[in-house]
């Protein structure tokens, strides 16, 4: 059943993405403004659509009411591409979301184009001071247009269980800008993970951190501030992937 639910989604999501990606291409580039944005979501939520009907995904978020109701940057945990879709229904209603992603994603078919023409903030994997630069103006200008910022700060999937070193980009940014930071965990790989095809049904827990000021804080406090959070949070969601974790933990993962 796993299999079929995961080959009928592919399927879907082909078609949908046929169908819709040209219309986020035309929407951001011709008719500009937040139309790119307003398509996009019409493409994610078909999408989403598939995740809860085909597979059997659903979310459960706590903590939505740390999500302030300004633009601010969102520092969270990446195990899948689920996330970098619900993730965009944790901003308060109208806000939209873009996110800082590595610039050779802008070269994949229909989606990088799509990405493209909505103005996502790229950066280069090198991540040298004068790159982080460019995406501080970047991003202080999708900040002051009242977009919120999603960041993964370890810069690529990891598996449940798993953590990479927290890199500077998102905390460079939000003590530049000198806004909000919110981190974000949740336990997405657990029903979709990393590079498989094949995807669980059953529920993903998005958890919500209190937000902090980044103003007047190093790059260095920005990261590790989100990081303790995301990572004590981590071993709560998911005790049984951390083996330091007490086995009387609460079992909150999916």
């Amino acid at each position: 059943m796993i299999a079929l639910r995961s080959t009928l989604f592919m399927v879907y999501v082909t078609v949908w993405s046929v169908l819709t990606i040209p219309l986020v291409i035309f929407a951001a580039l011709l008719l500009r403004g937040r139309w790119g944005y307003r398509a996009g979501k019409l493409w994610r939520l078909g999408v989403q659509f598939g995740v809860e009907n085909i597979l059997g995904i659903r979310p459960r978020v706590l903590g939505l009411e740390n999500m302030p109701q300004e633009a601010c940057v969102i520092l969270a945990k990446h195990q899948s591409a689920w996330e970098t879709m619900v993730l965009q229904d944790c901003v308060p209603k109208g806000a939209y979301c873009v996110f800082v992603l590595k610039k050779e994603l802008l070269a994949v078919p229909f989606l990088g184009w799509g990405l493209g023409a909505m103005k996502m903030i790229s950066i280069d994997r090198a991540a040298s001071r004068k790159a982080l630069d460019r995406v501080v103006i970047q991003g202080r200008e999708r900040l002051q247009q009242g977009y919120y910022v999603i960041i993964f700060p370890e810069g690529t999937r990891v598996p449940p269980g798993g953590k990479l070193r927290y890199k500077a980009g998102g905390a460079y940014l939000a003590t530049r800008v000198g806004c909000k930071v919110v981190p974000v965990a949740h336990n997405a790989g657990e029903l979709w993970p990393r590079q498989a095809f094949l995807k669980k049904p059953g529920t993903i827990t998005i958890s919500i951190g209190p937000a902090f000021e980044a103003g007047g804080l190093s790059e260095n406090e920005v990261n590790r501030r989100a990081e303790e959070w995301i990572e004590a949070e981590m071993r709560r969601l998911a005790p049984h992937r951390y083996p330091d974790v007490s086995p009387d933990a609460p079992p909150d993962a999916a």
